[in-house]
């Protein structure tokens, strides 16, 4: 009888390390960006700046995109209210504020209904003050005259 125990508590052992997790899916299974990360460059403080980060419906099946969360409170995303028919594009809108001089970096995490993977999306650049955005201004306006 302990062999029988000793057996069959191996064999679960062996069962268990041997099982494998069914593969988690991903928002890129069935959505696809045409970019995942944008440069804004050098913007100027308390201008607000936005970029539509355009991506197409790849599944068989309309997406929903349930949720586009943003890294912190200076950038808000706008997501699509709806489904997204397959095979049609559509795009999340990324706003960011300004208000602080300096370099950022960003993300918004786009979640679609039903996916368990959700995409990242990501802006970047440097925010210059009102007088550092007109020598910024002025310097490629004087490289673009001596061309």
């Amino acid at each position: 009888m302990k062999k029988l125990m000793t057996s069959f508590l191996v064999l679960m052992i062996a069962a268990t390390c041997f099982a494998q997790q069914p593969a988690q899916k991903k928002a890129e299974d069935v959505i696809k960006f045409k970019e995942l990360a944008y440069d804004f460059g050098k913007i100027k403080q308390n201008i607000p700046a936005t970029h539509n980060f355009i991506f197409t419906n790849i599944s068989d099946a309309p997406v929903v995109i349930e949720s586009a969360t943003p890294s912190c409170g200076c950038t808000t995303p706008v997501k699509p209210e709806g489904a997204v028919p397959k095979g049609k594009d559509s795009k999340i809108t990324a706003g960011f504020n300004a208000a602080n001089a300096g370099p950022f970096n960003k993300s918004i995490t786009v979640k679609v209904a039903g996916i368990d993977m959700p995409v990242q999306l990501k802006i970047t650049g440097e925010v210059l003050t009102a007088d550092a955005y007109a020598k910024y201004e002025a310097g490629k306006e004087k490289k673009q005259g001596t061309k």
